[in-house]
């Protein structure tokens, strides 16, 4: 018992170190770079909603205002605890992404010792594989809630195969209390277990509410199986249904009193911002655009490997993969039909990635024989090993230097316009901005949300430049903070105060964060 509880934590303990190294060098590129924030403003949002909640108590954005507009309210729970201990803001956020990317490694490395139990040194390269894909390490540095959502979803597949392969156990013991006449033993068989995984589903849900999507594909899979076995348990089914919905149920019921809506202001926001997209691009051209994001990296030398590794599942009946190719296809198909954006590295896009890494380097693992007597079968596949190999750490590097180029430009736009609002500004002048992170967290100034965040009023002319202007006038907002190519109608109609001047966006062809006096 000691052994194993020892070899458990040296297990562990490795995957931690690991992405301690990962996160630490882009931490260490943007350090170089003399940037020290996040890479994009809406980590800034979360810190907002998480200092309110850990130091007031209270879940808003600003102050005394409670506020339905969190699309991650797991996420802003584990960083307000940071808050509530006094733990520095920037070591409590990375701290918990190192701890969840190191989990997503060893939770997918488990998953893959599971179902390829013939392979010794299969399931630690798929583990290792997930960390080092550049987008993963950004996303673990990026403050945001993503590396928390591809933890739960790996968690929540790896659970959903352990259930599934104890399900033959389950069905004798269940045999043996229906000849036992005990009807409460057989009812109770599987439940808590059942439970267990729904509560894995709503947790995922709870951090982004896209999570739904995979929870209902495990529960349908969990419905099929039993079918197929002939073995339908309605109190299986019944317990992982509300496994799922209790942990919701708070969240969905402080947005219906705020919002009138059960999901948050976002969900609804985004899709109206970019509905232009839906009318000017044709479906298949979004599709190939949103899923095209995803091989921007090493991992497109794994695509055929991907193709063989999808068919493999399927072929082998393996009900757990089976799944996960479903959510894959389910997620990129309702970002392209909802929001077809692939901005900021393809942020939406990233929590499947680790689906497309298993494939691939399972069906590549396959494909190649580096150990053939062929010379040339020999040569090429340690080749397409190297190759691999090479190219995911140089896209590691690569992505540093990407991390590095994010942060200082959120720094130098955003964290400078925040500033200067909180050093220029009296306290109580509302600001009408675009976006409104930094904004919120460094100078806490009232807002109206020109992107329906935090003002969910504007959503349905969200576009609507006028309107737009005339609410913002009505609200009693005095400054508006945007870029102007934004916003070209109302920054051109209005007189300028300030500009961030910042040499980094010139260079790289962006225009200057600005403020603008909103007259009566």
């Amino acid at each position: 018992m000691t052994n194993h509880v020892s070899r458990f934590t040296f297990h562990i303990l490795f995957w931690l170190i690991f992405a301690t190294v990962l996160v630490g060098l882009y931490l260490g590129a943007a350090r170089l770079a003399g940037a020290s924030g996040f890479p994009l403003d809406d980590a800034w949002i979360h810190q907002t909603y998480a200092r309110n909640l850990g130091t007031r108590g209270e879940f808003a954005f600003t102050p005394g205002v409670p506020s339905a507009g969190s699309t991650a309210p797991l996420w802003t729970l584990l960083l307000a605890a940071g808050y509530a201990l006094h733990i520095p803001f920037q070591w409590w956020t990375h701290g918990l992404n190192i701890v969840f990317l190191g989990l997503s490694g060893w939770q997918m490395a488990r998953l893959a010792r599971r179902l390829l139990p013939d392979s010794q040194w299969l399931p630690p390269v798929i583990g290792a594989a997930v960390m080092v894909e550049w987008h993963l390490v950004w996303a673990a540095a990026s403050g945001m809630e993503t590396t928390l959502f591809v933890w739960l979803s790996i968690l929540l597949v790896e659970r959903f195969s352990a259930l599934n392969k104890n399900d033959s156990h389950l069905t004798q013991r269940r045999k043996d209390a229906k000849q036992k006449n005990s009807f409460l033993a057989t009812w109770r068989l599987g439940v808590r277990e059942t439970f267990t995984l729904g509560f894995i589903g709503g947790l995922l849900t709870l951090t982004r509410p896209e999570g739904i999507g995979l929870a209902g594909l495990v529960g349908l899979a969990l419905l099929a199986t039993q079918i197929s076995r002939r073995e339908l348990s309605i109190p299986r089914l019944i317990a992982f249904g509300a496994g799922v919905v209790l942990p919701l149920i708070p969240y969905f019921a402080f947005n219906l009193a705020i919002s009138g809506a059960i999901f948050p202001n976002t969900f609804y926001a985004k899709q109206r911002e970019y509905a232009i997209l839906l009318n000017d691009i044709s479906l298949w051209k979004r599709w190939l655009s949103v899923a095209g994001v995803q091989f921007v990296g090493g991992q497109i030398l794994l695509l055929p490997g991907a193709i063989f590794g999808l068919w493999q599942a399927f072929r082998q009946k393996k009900t757990a993969l089976m799944v996960a190719a479903g959510w894959w296809l389910a997620h990129i198909s309702l970002y392209a039909a909802r929001l077809p954006v692939t901005y900021q590295h393809g942020r939406y896009e990233m929590p499947t990635l680790p689906w497309l890494i298993f494939f691939g380097v399972w069906g590549t693992a396959q494909l190649l024989k580096p150990n053939h007597s062929g010379r040339w079968v020999r040569v090429f596949s340690r080749a397409v090993v190297i190759s691999v190999g090479a190219a995911m750490l140089t896209f590691v590097l690569l992505g540093a230097q990407s991390y590095a180029n994010d942060v200082t430009f959120i720094d130098t736009e955003m964290v400078k316009t925040a500033r200067w609002l909180n050093e220029s500004t009296a306290p109580d002048a509302v600001i009408a901005a675009h976006d409104i992170g930094a904004i919120g967290y460094f100078s806490a100034r009232p807002l109206v949300d020109l992107a329906g965040l935090v003002t969910p009023a504007v959503i349905p002319f969200i576009r609507d430049e006028t309107r737009l202007l005339a609410f913002s006038r009505g609200a009693g907002a005095k400054y508006l903070v945007t870029f102007p190519s934004w916003y070209p109608q109302m920054t051109a109609s209005l007189p300028e105060v300030y500009r961030t001047g910042s040499a980094w966006a010139q260079a790289h062809n962006h225009d200057n964060m600005a403020v603008f006096v909103i007259g009566d």
